[in-house]
């Protein structure tokens, strides 16, 4: 039940972050609303994602850890091969797309973990879907907030968890382009049907000294497949990125005449309903919040897929936010600076992971040893759940 006491929260994003931040924030007794642009729920698709390290103690409190272990792709190895598909090298200890098979990390599809987060946070979470934050205009009392539909509220506070593209950074701190460091690499992630018969296992085609590369694992118990291709480019693209026909051209010039099973991929682009293509970007701002208004997750500090821990700073992020706040008794600047001051070099060194990733992964490529590398491990485990 909600405390009246507490200032109403409206978190924008139904993708992890949010949901994750409305599930904590309801169990303390403050009134959550969450909109999200995507209509009929949250957007579908997207690739495997991990929960690591801490973020994984963050889902065992909120008792979602056995669903998402239930849930998770489970592989059991990897292949490269080459243009003709022949096998070049295997390995059933390590994937490209979730790491160390031994580890206790989960993989699991990003709209799977979305639904099991949802779920938890249950009906004492307002949803609007089909909408977008508009404007927002602070005062002392809180922010009033007009809708892309016309509609106007008035919330205590406002949370941006609508990721890497942020409606709610660009208005509350403005234009995207201040923020983002773009690495050099477009990636795009469909679901096609299994046409390889795989079990559950991945394989990537990646060509010595080219721009590009890919692949596809087997998911839902081998019923259907994601795919993934990606390419370099040292000259940011200029492009809608809300025009997914737009997109599924770029993907279609980019890879013409390649090779493997590249057309047999784009075949099924076309008519995939989950079609997602960004840039890899990370988000970098002096100061997550600005009055009434802070960012969560992706919004305030992407790490790229390269990294492999947006997830597990988005569950870790929240975790701390709605607990900062309940702590403050709902004041806000004193919540805000607590969440930032306990979590900002925790996320600079998880964000430092894609540059360390990639160098990991040019040595492997290249059959070599980089000795100088941090420690992957110690920097996931490097923050400490604390009790709210």
């Amino acid at each position: 039940m909600a405390n009246n006491e507490f200032p109403s929260i409206l978190i924008s994003g139904a993708s992890v972050a949010g949901p994750a931040l409305a599930y904590w924030l309801v169990r303390y007794g403050f009134p959550v609303t969450i909109v999200e642009r995507n209509a009929g729920g949250p957007r579908p698709g997207g690739q495997a994602i991990d929960v690591r390290g801490p973020a994984l103690e963050v889902a065992e409190r909120m008792g979602v850890l056995a669903e998402i272990r239930e849930r998770a792709v489970r592989m059991r190895g990897m292949s490269m091969v080459d243009a003709d598909g022949r096998e070049v090298y295997r390995s059933e200890e390590q994937t490209l797309t979730g790491g160390d098979l031994s580890s206790p990390d989960v993989e699991i599809l990003r709209d799977d973990l979305a639904d099991t987060i949802m779920r938890a946070a249950g009906n004492g979470v307002e949803y609007v879907f089909g909408d977008s934050i508009a404007s927002l205009d602070e005062h002392d009392g809180g922010v009033d907030v007009v809708f892309e539909s016309g509609a106007r509220r008035t919330f205590g506070v406002v949370v941006g968890a609508d990721g890497l593209h942020s409606t709610t950074r660009r208005i509350a701190f403005g234009p995207e382009e201040s923020f983002l460091n773009l690495l050099g690499t477009y990636l795009a992630v469909w679901t096609a049907p299994n046409f390889l018969g795989l079990d559950r296992w991945q394989v990537f085609h990646q060509v010595p000294d080219s721009d590009w590369g890919g692949g596809v694992m087997s998911v839902r118990d081998n019923t259907e497949s994601r795919v993934y291709l990606g390419f370099q480019r040292e000259t940011p693209l200029r492009y809608d990125f809300r025009d997914i026909a737009e997109q599924k051209k770029i993907m279609a010039d980019e890879f013409a005449g390649k090779g493997w099973v590249i057309p047999q991929f784009l075949m099924h682009m076309w008519n995939a309903p989950d079609f997602h293509f960004d840039a890899m970007a990370q988000v970098r701002l002096d100061h997550w919040s600005r009055g009434r208004v802070v960012l969560l997750g992706d919004a305030g500090y992407c790490g790229s897929p390269l990294s492999g821990q947006g997830t597990s700073m988005a569950l870790i992020g929240a975790y701390v936010l709605a607990g900062e706040l309940h702590r403050a008794g709902g004041d806000h600047v004193r919540a805000f600076a607590e969440y930032e001051a306990k979590l900002r070099d925790f996320v600079k060194a998880n964000q430092d992971l894609a540059y360390i990733n990639k160098r990991r992964v040019e040595a492997e490529l290249e059959g070599r040893e980089d000795p100088d590398l941090p420690n992957f491990t110690e920097v996931v485990n490097s923050y400490t759940v604390e009790d709210y």
